[in-house]
C-alpha cells in the first residue's frame, strides 16, 4: 500500500484502505474482525483521555501521535458501518461539516454575534431546536434534557444535565448559594455516617455522597472550571506528592508503608514543603 502513500486526500483513502483490509473476513486480523461498536467505544473514550493526557503535559509530538490514535477510532467505527450499509467514512465527514456551517451563522451567513459568550448561548439554542426536531420526528414530548448520553462518565452527564437546566433558566445566579448547598450536603453525607450500620445507611450514604458530588460539579461550572482538568491537576498532585513521600522513607532508610498514620502525615507535609519550596 507504500504507493497510495501521497497527497493529504490520498494519506486518508491509504487509512480507509489499511482499516477495511484488517476487517476483511479472510485477509484481515482475527482481532480487528471481531470487533463491533460496542466492543470499540471502550478503546473510543481511552484514545481521548488520552488526548487530553498530552494535552495537559504540552507534549505536542505525543498530541500528534495519540490524535492519529483517536482518528483511527472514527475509521473503525466508519468501516463497520459502511459494512452494513448504513455510512462510509466519506458521510461523517460531510455530516460534520453541514453541522459546523449550520451552526455558525455568523461565520458562513449573514448573523452576528458580540462575544464568545453569545455564540454559546447561539449554539445550545441552535441544538436545542434541533433537539425539539428530532423528538418531533419521534411523535414523543420534548426535554430539555433531551439526548444527553447515558454512557459518559457521570461526572460529565451531571455537567451536561446541569447546563441544560441553566439553558431554560433553572440555575443558581453565581457560585455563592452553591456553597452554601455544598455545605448542606456535607451535613447531610455527617448525618449518613451516623447511622448505625446497615445496608439503609450503605443506601443513605450513596445517595447522600452523590449529591455531594453532583453539587460539586455544579460549582466547578459556576466557578467556570472544568472539572475533568481540575481532577487531573488534584490527581497528578496526589501522585506527585506521594512518590515525594516514598522517596523521603527510602531515604531514611525506612519503608513507606510500616510507617504509623502519623509519620505517613508528617512525610506529606514535608513533601508539600519540598514542592512549594519552603
Amino acid at each position: 500500500m507504500s504507493d497510495l502513500i501521497g497527497a493529504p486526500r490520498e494519506r486518508i483513502e491509504t487509512l480507509l484502505a489499511v482499516m477495511a483490509r484488517l476487517r476483511d473476513p479472510e485477509r484481515g486480523c482475527p482481532w480487528d474482525v471481531k470487533q463491533d461498536f460496542a466492543s470499540i467505544a471502550t478503546y473510543t473514550i481511552e484514545e481521548a483521555y488520552e488526548v487530553a493526557e498530552a494535552i495537559d503535559r504540552g507534549d505536542l509530538g505525543d498530541l500528534k501521535d495519540e490524535l492519529g490514535d483517536l482518528l483511527l477510532q472514527v475509521v473503525f467505527h466508519a468501516q463497520m458501518a459502511n459494512e452494513q450499509g448504513a455510512f462510509a467514512f466519506f458521510d461523517v465527514v460531510a455530516a460534520i461539516n453541514d453541522k459546523m456551517i449550520r451552526r455558525h451563522p455568523h461565520v458562513f451567513g449573514e448573523a452576528s454575534v458580540e462575544d464568545a459568550d453569545a455564540q454559546t448561548a447561539a449554539w445550545e439554542k441552535m441544538k436545542a431546536a434541533e433537539r425539539a426536531a428530532k423528538r418531533r420526528d419521534m411523535d414523543a414530548p420534548p426535554s430539555a434534557l433531551d439526548d444527553v448520553p447515558k454512557a459518559l462518565p457521570e461526572w460529565q452527564r451531571a455537567l451536561k444535565l446541569q447546563k441544560r437546566g441553566a439553558n431554560v433558566g433553572y440555575d443558581w445566579p453565581d457560585a455563592t448559594p452553591v456553597i452554601a448547598k455544598l455545605e448542606e450536603e456535607l451535613e447531610e453525607v455527617r448525618e449518613a455516617l451516623a447511622m448505625p450500620a446497615s445496608p439503609e445507611r450503605q443506601d443513605a450514604l450513596e445517595d447522600e455522597i452523590g449529591d455531594l458530588l453532583f453539587v460539586a460539579m455544579n460549582l466547578a461550572r459556576k466557578a467556570k472550571v472544568d472539572p475533568g482538568t481540575a481532577l487531573r491537576r488534584a490527581n497528578a498532585k496526589y501522585e506527585r506528592r506521594f512518590r515525594q513521600m516514598e522517596a523521603l522513607a527510602r531515604a531514611q532508610g525506612r519503608a513507606f508503608a510500616a510507617l504509623s498514620l502519623d509519620e505517613q502525615s508528617a512525610l506529606w507535609n514535608e513533601a508539600k514543603r519540598i514542592e512549594r519550596g519552603g
